[in-house]
């Protein structure tokens, strides 16, 4: 990747809905050659993708919770939970981790009683859970913006 496409990188995360057209005036080609760029980062994968960024509230899912879990560390155990974990729609976010705790997970449900039932009826229930402990996400102080991108590096 070239200076060009990280400068289209960092435009496109910062707004996934610009038209070729403002992209390629922004990062200084014409559309067509812009359009090929952008084609190419996304066959390559370097683009997986584009979302809409939603209000939690507005769907009803305003109360997030991390939770640390512990699963007993044989492979079979862990690839169950894992997959396991693919099923439940409240876990918005999932990570395997070195050390302890063995997994880190973001939950996004309505309320604590959302919450509470998700922990007995699913969390607690999941192969080869040992643990599960909550931190109540108070405020969120840093939103998600994507990836840094230094145009420099190129």
């Amino acid at each position: 990747m070239d200076r060009i496409d990280l400068h289209i990188l960092r435009e496109l995360q910062n707004d996934g809905r610009l038209s070729n057209q403002e992209l390629a005036q922004r990062v200084g080609l014409s559309p067509s050659p812009c359009l090929r760029r952008v084609r190419q980062l996304e066959q390559d994968g370097v683009i997986r993708g584009y979302r809409a960024i939603i209000d939690p509230e507005a769907v009803g899912r305003g109360f997030e919770v991390l939770v640390s879990v512990e699963v007993r560390r044989d492979r079979e155990t862990v690839e169950a939970f894992e997959e396991a974990l693919q099923d439940v729609p409240d876990v918005i976010e999932a990570y395997r981790l070195f050390g302890s705790p063995g997994c880190l997970l973001r939950i996004a449900v309505a309320d604590l009683t959302a919450y509470e039932r998700l922990w007995i009826e699913r969390l607690t229930t999941l192969a080869g859970v040992t643990e599960v402990n909550s931190q109540i996400i108070m405020k969120r102080v840093k939103e998600p913006k994507g990836l840094p991108v230094d145009i420099r590096r190129a």
